[in-house]
């Protein structure tokens, strides 16, 4: 499988994802339709897919692992459960997402978590954080880096870069080049592009290997899908024990010079 295999044509837009936030599913869909390739044409979601509602795995096991550090930035943090897993653990916490609707409900969970004076949520944009230069001693992304078109990546991880302090860590976990064709989703990445995109930035990586991400799709989802192709595959992927979706991965973890 190649890195460009089901490539969108014209990826989700800002309002796609603010849209998708408010309970629009439509936009979404329609961004799957128009996808290349299109044997996922049919695909109809119906919530959040990346959106499991509590910490990711992959956050989870950083964590435990000793490779977060004060202070986090959990950029395209989404509705916050990342980033409110980690101010429960002590950490001091920014999360950032480009959609309004998404930091609205991720500031509702961390008041109703009493999480609210430990966690900070603002609307950003990540390929312009200006006024967070040399703040953060660890960057998360979670999903967000393989969101982006080829072009957008470097000036992306360059202002993450510039938002972090000499020494800070940067972990991404993003999907793959081996989700398979069938699937609709966000781009695929290369082993290749990820590491040139991260050090072309700057970046040292200390860790690049493959993993993999929950989803909140599940093989029911996959089965009762009307395209052929796609309910064909479930036999072919992997799900964790709540039969949810894990999609290959990378995990790269890089540090600032």
């Amino acid at each position: 499988m190649n890195a460009n295999a089901s490539q969108p044509t014209t990826p989700p837009s800002p309002n796609d994802f603010e849209a998708l936030y408010r309970g629009d599913y439509d936009a979404l869909n329609l961004a799957l339709q128009a996808s290349s390739g299109a044997p996922h044409a049919e695909f109809q979601i119906d919530r959040i897919p990346w959106d499991i509602g509590e910490v990711q795995p992959v956050v989870r096991d950083l964590e435990a692992d000793g490779q977060i550090t004060d202070e986090v930035l959990d950029i395209g943090c989404g509705t916050g459960e990342n980033a409110m897993f980690l101010a429960g653990r002590g950490y001091r916490v920014c999360g950032l997402d480009a959609a309004p609707a998404a930091i609205e409900i991720a500031r509702e969970r961390a008041r109703l978590q009493e999480l609210d004076e430990a966690v900070e949520f603002d609307v950003a944009d990540a390929t312009d954080l200006t006024g967070y230069a040399d703040r953060f001693a660890t960057v998360i992304d979670s999903a967000l880096y393989h969101c982006f078109p080829e072009e957008q990546r470097p000036r992306y991880v360059a202002e993450v870069y510039r938002a972090c302090r000499p020494g800070a860590r940067l972990h991404v976990a993003c999907f793959s080049d081996q989700v398979p064709d069938e699937l609709p989703g966000p781009y695929r990445i290369s082993e290749g592009n990820l590491r040139n995109t991260l050090t072309n930035a700057g970046w040292s990586i200390a860790r690049l290997e493959r993993t993999t991400y929950t989803t909140a799709t599940t093989r029911r989802d996959i089965e009762r899908q009307p395209a052929t192709a796609l309910s064909a595959i479930a036999d072919r992927l992997s799900f964790d024990s709540h039969d949810r979706l894990l999609a290959p991965a990378w995990l790269a973890t890089a540090e600032r010079r």
